[in-house]
């Protein structure tokens, strides 16, 4: 029979893994399918002097990259503060 404990550590790690999957789903769709699958398809519409696929390939991997990094962390800490295992 499970603690109370051991039930509370696997709803947290299946949260936290939910997160992670979502974030990396999101990175990923937009680092390769935005960047180089939909590349022919955005190749008309000009942000910066460069097309939309090219500006996806090079820059907006990186932003959405760290953008996520932050909603990550927010998102960890009102996780963290759910299960009472947060840091003072």
């Amino acid at each position: 029979m499970s603690s109370p404990q051991d039930t509370s550590g696997q709803a947290y790690w299946k949260a936290n893994i939910r997160l992670v999957s979502i974030h990396l789903v999101a990175w990923a769709f937009v680092s390769y399918f935005c960047g180089i699958i939909l590349r022919p398809v955005f190749s008309g519409i000009a942000v910066g002097g460069a097309d939309l696929g090219f500006w996806f390939a090079q820059q907006g991997a990186m932003l959405v990259f760290i953008v996520q990094i932050f909603i990550y962390a927010a998102q960890m800490n009102k996780l963290d503060r759910e299960f009472d295992v947060h840091e003072d």
